[in-house]
């Protein structure tokens, strides 16, 4: 009796097909063992998306402002009392200057209106009433918007002084201001977008920065290099598990953003998956890059926190404007791949499809995608020794 055993050609297509599905699997296998990966794309963006989209409001509400009325009377109080029904202020009354002086000195108002004894009287004759206004400056942010606040309730009051007198209010101009892309000022709608930009960034990295690194500290690298796989069936069969893992975490971002935090979208959802797709290659590439490079998984961990996450969350736009940074700074930005994802997220949810803006932010995506994975493909170690 004869007995044939099954060829199985170590090249053409159908070999390396069998190679890179074999590779494919023992990453999935690797994962399954080490549930770690599952807990960086699912788990950190849950978390981190609770935790920022809560924790973080650009938005200064129920401030703490004294108010100080030298002469009380009914012009005052109707004044005041527009502090009193704005979501913004919490009110405090106070009888002189020097003891809302004392409070804002100790933290416990945030700000201080003061209406002279003369302020009735000039208002009922159409004369301008002078209003002071005293804010705590230490957080310049928090400053410019509570001013902000007190100049909108001013102008209301003489808005509705002016309706009820049927004359024209003190001011000589009438602005109607029209808000575009965030009608309703939230910043929540503003930083979630960015926030996923951030999340997705080091979910990216930290999930490939380990899977070179393990080899090498497992001593199994030697095995992978003897075997007839190219460099590239390589990087592809650790890149498609992890690849599907963060699409995963970015669709349940995008799952919390609308229905959690009620961020509305405004443009294509297959936009965001495209142009998600672009920026998750080049943070998959970026964490492949520093796993084959530091040769350790503990170094890996630490290097992709350090150099995707911290330049992503300070240099991105997420919350701090790129264009009020120094020259050099806004240079270096755009080096961060967050940086054009942030744009386009922004742009997608609160905007709509504006080409102009889409396009060549992924474009640079594309590019960025690109060099990583070519990087990466050209430092993957051929052989060892």
């Amino acid at each position: 009796m004869t007995m044939s055993a099954r060829h199985v050609p170590l090249s053409g297509p159908s070999a390396r097909r069998l190679r890179l599905l074999g590779l494919i699997r023992k990453e999935f296998l690797q994962i399954r063992r080490d549930p770690s990966s599952i807990a960086i794309a699912f788990l950190l963006p849950l978390v981190l998306l609770i935790l920022f989209g809560y924790g973080v409001s650009l938005d200064a509400k129920h401030v703490r402002v004294g108010l100080v009325a030298e002469k009380p009377g009914p012009e005052t109080s109707d004044f005041l009392s527009a502090f009193e029904h704005s979501e913004y202020f919490q009110p405090i009354l106070f009888t002189d200057q020097r003891a809302a002086r004392e409070a804002l000195a100790r933290r416990q108002v945030s700000a201080i209106v003061r209406l002279r004894s003369d302020f009735a009287r000039l208002a009922l004759s159409g004369q301008s009433a002078p209003i002071q206004g005293i804010v705590d400056g230490v957080d310049a942010n928090t400053a410019r918007l509570v001013s902000g606040y007190m100049q909108g309730v001013w102008t209301q009051w003489l808005q509705r002084q002016g309706d009820q007198r049927a004359e024209e209010s003190t001011q000589a101009v009438e602005m109607r201001q029209r808000i575009w892309f965030n009608p309703a000022v939230r910043s929540r709608d503003y930083l979630v977008p960015g926030l996923i930009a951030v999340i997705m960034t080091l979910i990216g990295a930290l999930l490939t920065a380990m899977v070179v690194a393990r080899e090498w500290d497992r001593g199994t690298l030697e095995a992978l290099v003897a075997t007839p796989v190219s460099v590239g069936e390589v990087l592809i069969g650790k890149l498609v598990p992890y690849y599907l893992l963060g699409m995963g975490g970015m669709a349940l971002s995008m799952v919390m953003a609308l229905y959690l935090f009620d961020v509305p979208l405004r443009g294509s959802l297959w936009v965001l998956l495209l142009t998600g797709t672009l920026f998750l290659l080049a943070a998959l590439g970026m964490g492949l890059l520093i796993s084959i490079v530091s040769q350790n998984q503990f170094v890996a961990g630490q290097v992709a926190i350090i150099t995707t996450f911290l330049p992503a969350f300070i240099l991105s736009g997420f919350i701090f404007d790129i264009g009020s940074m120094p020259p050099a700074v806004q240079a270096f930005t755009y080096l961060i791949a967050a940086r054009y994802f942030v744009a386009i997220l922004q742009t997608v949810f609160l905007a709509g499809n504006l080409w102009g803006v889409i396009v060549p932010n992924a474009l640079a995506l594309a590019a960025m995608a690109a060099v990583f994975l070519a990087l990466a493909w050209r430092r993957m170690p051929r052989r060892l020794g």
